[in-house]
């Protein structure tokens, strides 16, 4: 590890970082208010919701909480919601009595479908300045920084 004292690029890497937290809580706050407006919906339902689309046969409570990095009281708030929606579905584990899986009901993976599609269109339209160079660039800037 350097020594900001003398690494001549100390500064301007913490510049770096605050300016990459102030365009993600601008453009976190940007989806917010699109999801709020548009869809009446919420970033964590639409969180939950995106994280048992991409696992379609569903997961337990303990998984999608360590998915979406938040407790499992959070999780459960937000899909005990869904399921009163009749947007998930929750269903006991055969081998486990203390396992429940969760996955989305068909009405569920059709309203994510029409959310994600209005979410990929905000944040393109949200990021539409940047050009394909300056996609390619960033997206290898942050792969380097970690990101993946």
């Amino acid at each position: 590890m350097s020594d900001p004292a003398t690494d001549p690029l100390s500064k301007r890497r913490l510049k770096m970082w605050i300016r990459l937290l102030g365009v993600t809580r601008v453009a976190e706050s940007d989806l917010r208010e699109f999801l709020r407006v548009q869809h009446q919906t919420t970033l964590p339902r639409f969180d939950v919701m995106a994280a048992l689309y991409r696992r379609r046969d569903g997961v337990t409570m303990s998984e999608l909480s360590r998915m979406l990095l938040v407790s499992n009281g959070n999780a459960t708030t937000v899909v005990d919601r869904l399921e009163k929606d009749g947007l998930v579905r929750r269903t006991p584990s055969e081998t486990d009595r203390r396992t429940v899986f969760v996955a989305l009901t068909a009405e569920g993976l059709a309203q994510f479908e029409g959310l994600a599609a209005g979410h990929e269109a905000e944040v393109s339209r949200r990021f539409a300045n940047l050009s394909e160079a300056d996609l390619d660039t960033l997206t290898d800037i942050l792969k380097r920084m970690g990101g993946a």
